[in-house]
């Protein structure tokens, strides 16, 4: 298996590894592209439990919650009343997305609350029949509703990277592979031993652990890739992962 970094030499539908998250929010701004818009809505359906879970910490119940998140994203995203004079070295990404989240609650809510549910605004396909299970599975701590939001960011981020991962393999035609060696992935607890996905793979127990070594690395290429576009300037995603990755110490 080749191994590439994860950039235009493994190219997507989406161009996932094309433009930061800050592009696509100025092109969508500045556009009114099908493939800004289309770019625009996948971001914000990827990332917007966090700002959910950020929500129903800070005292919200369950129904506003889910009212708050998605009038954020049909009032101000959709409509790009949020990107009025917004500039890219405003700070990092998901900072910015919670500050605007934070001004609409403080300024706006109190006038959104008499619009009914699903009114006139255009809505984005985001899950919430899930949400509040999700919400509730959260282990329990103490943690502020922003630290709250940083830890369902990275737990978010490192769903997405295996999705991308997972789908790396099912395009190279390696889908059985990926599905036997993924609870080898950092945060999974494996009980398998290598003999036993050897042997289940019909390799040798030195191929398996290659492959796991090799998979393991593309992993870290994803997830340094996907922090990258989070970020305003490209030398600072190492710094930014690590800041990342401490919040599931907190």
């Amino acid at each position: 298996m080749p191994t590439t970094e994860p950039n235009d030499q493994h190219p997507t539908a989406e161009g996932r590894f094309a433009s930061t998250h800050w592009s696509v929010v100025l092109a969508a701004a500045r556009t009114a592209s099908p493939e800004a818009e289309a770019a625009l809505e996948k971001l914000c359906v990827t990332y917007w439990y966090p700002l959910y879970a950020y929500l129903r910490r800070s005292g919200h119940a369950p129904h506003e919650a889910e009212d708050l998140t998605q009038d954020f994203f049909a009032s101000r995203i959709v409509t790009k009343r949020i990107f009025q004079g917004i500039q890219p070295g405003a700070g990092q990404f998901r900072s910015w997305l919670l500050t605007s989240l934070q001004n609409m609650v403080k300024n706006e809510w109190e006038k959104a609350r008499a619009v009914k549910r699903g009114g006139t605004q255009p809505h984005l396909p985001l899950d919430f029949q899930s949400a509040e299970g999700r919400y509730v599975a959260e282990p329990s701590h103490n943690l502020t509703p922003e630290k709250l939001y940083e830890r369902s960011w990275v737990l978010t981020l490192l769903d997405l990277t295996v999705d991308q991962l997972q789908e790396k393999y099912r395009q190279d035609d390696k889908t059985v592979l990926f599905d036997e060696l993924k609870l080898f992935l950092p945060g999974e607890h494996s009980t398998r031993s290598y003999a036993e996905v050897a042997a289940r793979l019909g390799k040798s127990e030195d191929a398996i652990k290659m492959a796991i070594s090799r998979l393991r690395r593309e992993y870290g290429q994803f997830l340094k890739a996907e922090v990258k576009r989070m970020s305003v300037n490209a030398g600072e995603g190492d710094d930014e992962l690590r800041g990342l990755l401490n919040a599931l110490g907190d």
